[in-house]
């Protein structure tokens, strides 16, 4: 689990990670592990979405800018409302990409996989008839 430091350093793990997520699912030994990595999935981009109306609320809050953005001229007025604007776009354009995947998350539970050499897994008494994995 990652450290509360800096964003930029968090974002640069988070970058690693999906970077590695990317390479890791090229090829899948395992269709199981898909609804776990759906279910994550959903998680970290609605973190995402929160992180980015934050970072958002940043520049709709113009006493904390006060401090840190030098003048005020019309013009910096304007690049900081494009950017919350275009950060609050983006999160809820990631929400509803959260949404989709959960959706897909709630489909993948219903597939059933069976490796061809173990045949035998899907007549497991403790798997339920046509609806995934059972617990």
């Amino acid at each position: 689990m990652p450290t509360l430091e800096s964003p930029a350093s968090v974002a640069g793990e988070a970058h690693t990670a999906l970077r590695a997520l990317a390479h890791a699912t090229r090829s899948l030994d395992d269709p199981r592990e898909i609804y776990s990595v759906l279910g994550s999935l959903t998680s970290a981009v609605a973190a995402l979405s929160q992180s980015l109306h934050q970072l958002a609320a940043f520049h709709d809050a113009p006493a904390k800018e006060a401090a840190w953005v030098a003048g005020d001229t019309n013009a910096s007025r304007a690049a900081r409302y494009a950017v919350s604007w275009d950060l609050h776009r983006a999160a809820e354009i990631l929400r509803h990409v959260g949404e989709s995947i959960d959706h897909a998350h709630s489909a993948e539970s219903g597939v059933t996989y069976v490796h061809r050499d173990f045949p035998a897994f899907a007549d497991s008494p403790t798997r339920s008839a046509g609806r995934g994995l059972s617990l």
